[in-house]
């Protein structure tokens, strides 16, 4: 009997059958390796395309192919798929492929717009492994000339080597989630990062760096894009997708045939031995192919009206809700089937425990563009596959054109987001905390619903019935200034603490002042009802120089610098007691809402809600949770106060966090906290303290 591990890296196998053996398989789709009969079926999707061309390609020369097949749409042809199986013995030691296409001309139907080029070579968009030969051209894809010898190629995925599993044990956290979000290339890259020069910025160095992340304490990291792009775009993010299936070569050691695969799964399974879940920030809502001015790798050539969305302007032919250049046509079945195909793939094949969805509302977009709030198909084709049944599903709720409206946070204005069960990245909360640290006004109520679990967004009705956990709380992700960038440097949503942005010339009464601000960031994202997510480095006060959108820019300036650790372990030693907090208290972090479990006060008994108030404190129960109970006070005024708790007696409750003080005293183990003295404490300007009964 097989064991759960062995099932899941079993990849499907297409069909096996005289009619299969002579004409080829129309599933699954992509190059299969069919061990039976030693041979390869490909199938690809092209609704429009009049021929169909496979090409076979040797080591040695990637501009001519060793061998060419034509589909015969009378033979090699079910439906859409086209479709072709070839014994191995016949492809003359063919280690790639790629696909020719021809088909109708352009026409003026706004649904039908084609871009066929037989001139092209063609990624097949469910290639697991890519090779770009020496000779690739980002520049030989654009206009309408061939790129034989500069385009990507598949690797034929017969040459994949098993992996072994073994018992790998895939963790599940609830209360003590905490997301770490990190970029693969610049969480090791820089010299200073103490990984080997030959793992920097890669899988490997991911790797050697999980002690750390074991000592941090965080349970889950979640990956920016490492699906592959092209490198020799100015692209660091990774946010412009080449393909859905394969992991981007330059994270590997080895960036030749199946190395990516094996390193990525080396990665994960180092992850889940250290009790850490891996999600990956996925996009299937725009390609890295751009608009009419932009590449043409696979999609375009291959079937433009199936994977593109149409604008109904004849000039700029594709829709742009991304704000990338094009729109993937999520609301086709044959884009779904995609999406959920590749979802099911890192699932069961790469042992990914969940995804973040950018620009996730393109999901809920309409063939013509109008918006599907109450069922687009997308959702439930995700939700029906077993395969997918308890991965964790994580959504962006919003588009990145700012020109067209589609923000879908939790429920509003009795529209919801489609992931009914999602998490979902909450920027209210992102945008509340921020302000009121600095000292905004009329920031109270807001706060209180924010730490509460913003069931203003997230309602908790008979008819709704969110969960707290819904709410992705977090303060600063890559997009967007660093935690110290936004005490450092002066913008609409940051404040640098001073008279002067950066940190050249900053006197030592301002840093001290930046790292407690960091702190209280830091209290309050743990100190909320929620998924607390915060990103790379922020423990050690990493910096972009005041830069929020480094997209583009791959450089020691978007590396986390390892140096500034040692300079700040006060403030990673503080990171790492808040989250030891947050994890030993699952009062904090409930599947549900605090409801009667919170008592909301102010400096005195009641909570000062006023436009001016800069101040609020709250007493949480924890016997529900078979927890101690919390008093934690907040103050973002710019003079001390003081504070009255309102629930017991002085002697049971102690002080365990006040940012105000020096490391180590701004947090103490309960074992040798102080006791309050009175019920009245003095909380010093801009500080978080938190109590804890005993």
């Amino acid at each position: 009997m097989s064991t759960p591990a062995s099932r899941a890296a079993r990849a499907p196998e297409a069909i096996v059958s005289p009619w299969a053996t002579r004409e080829g398989s129309p599933t699954p789709l992509g190059a299969t390796w069919i061990a039976a009969e030693q041979a390869y079926n490909f199938a690809l999707y092209s609704k429009y395309a009049t021929r169909v061309t496979l090409l076979l390609y040797g080591p040695g020369d990637l501009v001519n192919p060793v061998r060419t097949y034509d589909f015969h749409y009378l033979e090699n042809k079910t439906g859409r798929v086209w479709h072709l199986r070839i014994p191995k013995a016949q492809m003359q030691g063919a280690k790639y492929y790629a696909y020719s296409i021809d088909g109708p001309p352009p026409s003026g139907d706004r649904f039908e717009r084609h871009a066929f080029n037989p001139q092209k070579i063609l990624l097949d968009p469910y290639a697991k492994s890519i090779f770009f030969p020496p000779g690739f051209n980002r520049g030989a894809a654009l206009g309408t000339a061939g790129n034989a010898g500069k385009a990507p190629l598949g690797v034929l995925s017969g040459e994949e080597p098993t992996f072994d599993w073994g018992e790998d044990q895939r963790p599940r956290h609830d209360s003590d989630l905490i997301i770490y979000e990190m970029h693969v290339r610049g969480f090791t890259m820089n010299a200073n990062s103490a990984v080997g020069a030959d793992k920097r910025g890669t899988f490997a160095g991911v790797i050697e760096k999980i002690p750390y992340l074991q000592q941090l304490g965080i349970t889950a990291v979640e990956l920016m894009p490492v699906y592959q792009f092209d490198a020799t775009e100015p692209n660091y993010w990774g946010y412009m997708p080449l393909n859905f299936f394969s992991p981007h070569d330059k994270y590997a050691t080895r960036s030749t045939g199946w190395e990516p695969v094996q390193e990525f799964r080396e990665m994960v399974k180092a992850l889940h031995q250290a009790g850490i879940e891996v999600f990956l920030d996925v996009v299937y809502n725009h390609t890295g192919e751009g608009n009419e001015s932009g590449p043409t790798f696979s999609f375009k050539a291959i079937d433009n009206s199936t994977y593109y969305m149409a604008s109904d302007d004849p000039n700029h032919p594709y829709a742009d809700y991304t704000g990338t250049g094009n729109t993937l046509h999520c609301a086709n079945r044959t884009v779904r089937e995609l999406v959920v195909d590749s979802l099911r793939y890192w699932a069961r094949e790469m042992h990914v425990d969940g995804f973040r969805f950018d620009l996730a509302s393109v999901f809920s977009r309409n063939t013509n563009g109008s918006i599907n709030f109450d069922d687009p198909p997308i959702f439930g084709d995700i939700a029906s596959d077993p395969d997918l049944a308890g991965v964790r599903m994580i959504a962006e709720p919003w588009e990145g054109n700012s020109s067209y409206s589609n923000y879908e946070l939790g429920k509003q204005f009795q529209r919801s987001f489609p992931g009914i069960g999602w998490r979902q990245w909450n920027d209210k909360f992102r945008t509340t905390v921020q302000h009121f640290v600095k000292s905004d006004a009329d920031k109270v109520p807001d706060l209180m619903t924010r730490i509460y679990g913003s069931s203003d967004v997230f309602p908790d009705s008979l008819r709704d019935a969110y969960r707290a956990y819904q709410s992705l709380n977090y303060v600063s992700s890559h997009d967007g200034l660093t935690l110290y960038d936004l005490v450092a440097y002066n913008s609409p949503d940051s404040w640098n603490c001073g008279d002067r942005d950066g940190e050249a010339g900053v006197s030592a009464e301002v840093l001290k002042l930046r790292k407690r601000q960091v702190k209280n960031f830091c209290c309050l994202l743990m100190l909320s009802n929620g998924t607390p997510m915060f990103r790379a480095g922020d423990e050690f006060l990493q910096t972009q120089g005041g830069n929020g959108n480094p997209y583009n820019v791959d450089s020691p300036v978007t590396w986390l610098d390892w140096s500034r650790l040692p300079t700040h372990t006060d403030v990673c030693r503080f990171f790492q007691k808040m989250i030891a907090f947050r994890k030993s208290h699952p009062s904090l972090a409930r599947s549900r809402f605090w409801r009667d479990d919170v008592g909301w006060h102010g400096v005195g008994a009641q909570p000062d809600i006023s436009s001016d108030s800069h101040t609020l404190a709250y007493y949480l129960r924890g016997a529900s949770e078979n927890d101690n109970d919390l008093y934690v006070m907040i103050n973002a005024y710019w003079q001390p106060l003081d504070f009255v708790v309102q629930e017991g007696r002085p002697q049971e409750w102690k002080r365990v966090v006040d940012t105000f003080l020096d490391s180590p005293a701004d947090f103490m183990d309960p074992a040798t906290a102080p006791i309050l003295g009175s019920l009245s404490y003095t909380a010093q300007p801009r500080s978080v303290v938190v109590f804890i009964r005993t």
